[in-house]
């Protein structure tokens, strides 16, 4: 099965994306996950990503979609979650054309929902060790001492892009470039939606569900 995660910054796209692959042995798929990797194995794709963002400049559309085209071939056999990609319709419409030359298509792209306010509170409260990148949240998941890596005893800082003013940036941004996404994928008949406010584990079982219902469809149909 291929999937789709759309969602708002903090509606837990990630933590469910790892649910999933850890049931179901898909792959997850981030761009951004992605980029680090090529440049830091320095590959040719890596260089020119390199330079583009020393030079302040944004990845372009076409160079994100040809990475993830080269990570879709090496996991196709078993199946993908793209966590947070596409993120604009252009980049939808570039994924539909990777999918049809690999002659795959997507199952599902699955919408979780969250308010502003939630978001807020759900990436406002993320400490980030400065050391090991392990994430902790001082509500959700604190460290067992505050303001310390558990691992590693690092330093926890909030990433700048935590910060309310980066937040609320972030999320106009996704409000005008994501939101359409929406509408294309319902379109298509793959939408299916979520409601991430309540805890994860009150979410779990109704995830588990619409993604049993999809698989069972695509057993049968």
């Amino acid at each position: 099965m291929n999937f789709v995660f759309l969602g708002q910054q903090g509606a837990g796209k990630g933590t469910f994306a790892q649910h999933l692959s850890e049931k179901k042995g898909l792959i997850q798929i981030s761009a951004g996950d992605l980029l680090r990797a090529e440049v830091k194995a320095e590959t040719n794709l890596g260089k020119k990503v390199k330079e583009i963002m020393n030079a302040g400049e944004l990845v372009s559309d076409e160079l994100i979609a040809e990475m993830i085209e080269k990570r879709i071939k090496e996991v196709k056999e078993k199946g993908f979650i793209l966590d947070g990609y596409p993120r604009t319709l252009k980049q939808a419409e570039l994924l539909e054309g990777i999918m049809q030359k690999l002659n795959l298509k997507i199952d599902a792209a699955v919408n979780f929902t969250i308010g502003d306010a939630t978001t807020i509170e759900r990436l406002g409260g993320r400490r980030t060790c400065k050391n090991c990148n392990k994430v902790y949240h001082i509500k959700y998941l604190p460290p067992k001492i505050t303001g310390k890596c558990d691992a590693c005893g690092g330093e926890l800082i909030t990433r700048d892009d935590d910060k309310p003013e980066a937040i609320k940036k972030r999320l106009e941004a996704y409000k005008k470039q994501t939101k359409p996404l929406i509408d294309y994928y319902k379109e298509k008949g793959l939408l299916k939606e979520i409601d991430a406010e309540p805890k994860i584990e009150e979410i779990k079982p109704v995830f588990d569900k619409i993604i049993e219902e999809i698989e069972n469809k695509k057993i049968t149909g």
